[in-house]
């Protein structure tokens, strides 16, 4: 599988710090499996919203988009809301999106 590189700068962490996001949380997020809520072109560049969760289980939204040399850049992030914690948590039961944990591994 290939890795994601993410694009960073002092104006999309500090976007994250404001809410108390970790970067690496943003990544793990698209890492693992969102649900794409979304997708807007704005200022020329397609954002994509998705929900999804850290590998510590926190369900966030983030919203990205992906440079010309292929970089993931997030745009900005936050804490879903208990709704969108309470969709996530229904398709995560389906098994179609969110992290996979060990035990969901078949040999």
């Amino acid at each position: 599988m290939e890795s994601l590189v993410f694009d960073w700068d002092f104006s999309n962490l500090s976007k994250l710090a404001n809410r108390d996001i970790q970067p690496e949380e943003a990544e793990q997020v698209i890492s693992n499996r969102p649900v794409d809520l979304r997708s807007e072109l704005r200022n020329g560049e397609e954002r994509i919203a998705q929900l999804g969760e850290t590998n510590g289980g926190r369900v966030l939204i983030v919203v990205s988009t992906t440079l010309a040399n292929g970089k993931i850049r997030v745009v900005t992030s936050w804490p879903a809301n208990e709704r969108l914690r309470r969709y996530f948590t229904s398709l995560k039961r389906s098994g179609n999106v969110g992290r996979i944990e060990d035990q969901d591994l078949r040999e």
